[in-house]
């Protein structure tokens, strides 16, 4: 059954923000494409775009993140609805925005789509319709759960050292850490797993995350926290 409503009604869009960080973790970055079509052609924006009539939100996202860069992502989360009336020329344009975290070294970029170009950039102003208002969005998200969940492993290779970890948060919440309060604090929650490497190859210790352990622990009442 088909309906008609009477009233002007709005198009729905996803916008997709992929975080990650560069080689030496001392730089937050984000995966932008450079728009092939009007509006705002040759311009940075985010990954994103309509949503179509049976198609999930979630779906949408997942689709057009993997359509314009290439990229499938194990970490998509929805951070909120963008609306201002005059965010997008075309026409009324309401966009549910995504965040998604990736470790660089893990995907293989792209362009696809309507999208000229897809790159890697660090954190920059110039952006397409309200995107900044979005990326801006994605970050305090990011800065937020990084410290209650663990999020933050999806951005780092496996296996990982402890510096490499507090590299990580130092970055992200652009601040220096505790070395021995951040160490003694990730240790004793016991989610980590030492990888064990081949001793002629790698100096001092590694680890992964261990998924099972942290359930567990959850389910025993671990309340995750990092912070230094």
């Amino acid at each position: 059954m088909s309906y008609t409503y009477e009233y002007p009604h709005p198009a729905v869009a996803v916008d997709i923000v992929v975080l990650s960080v560069d080689a030496s973790l001392s730089d937050l970055q984000v995966l932008l494409v450079r728009r092939g079509d009007d509006p705002f052609k040759g311009a940075l924006a985010l990954p994103g775009g309509f949503v179509n009539l049976d198609e999930d939100l979630d779906a949408a996202a997942a689709r057009e993140l993997r359509e314009e860069t290439s990229v499938d992502c194990f970490h998509l989360e929805q951070i909120g609805a963008f609306g201002r009336p005059d965010r997008d020329p075309r026409e009324r344009v309401i966009s549910v925005a995504y965040m998604a975290l990736v470790c660089r070294d893990a995907c293989e970029v792209r362009a696809g789509s309507d999208a000229a170009s897809a790159e890697w950039y660090p954190i920059i102003r110039d952006l397409a319709f309200d995107h900044l208002v979005i990326l801006t969005a994605a970050i305090e998200r990011l800065r937020t759960e990084i410290c209650r969940a663990p999020i933050g492993f999806h951005l780092l290779p496996s296996p990982f050292t402890l510096g490499q970890l507090q590299r990580l948060y130092e970055t992200i919440l652009d601040r220096p850490l505790d070395k021995r309060n951040f160490r003694r604090r990730v240790l004793a929650m016991g989610v980590l797993r030492e990888a064990k490497l081949v001793p002629a190859l790698r100096a001092g210790k590694f680890f992964r995350f261990d998924k099972r352990a942290y359930d567990r622990a959850v389910r025993d009442g671990l309340r995750f926290g990092i912070w230094g």
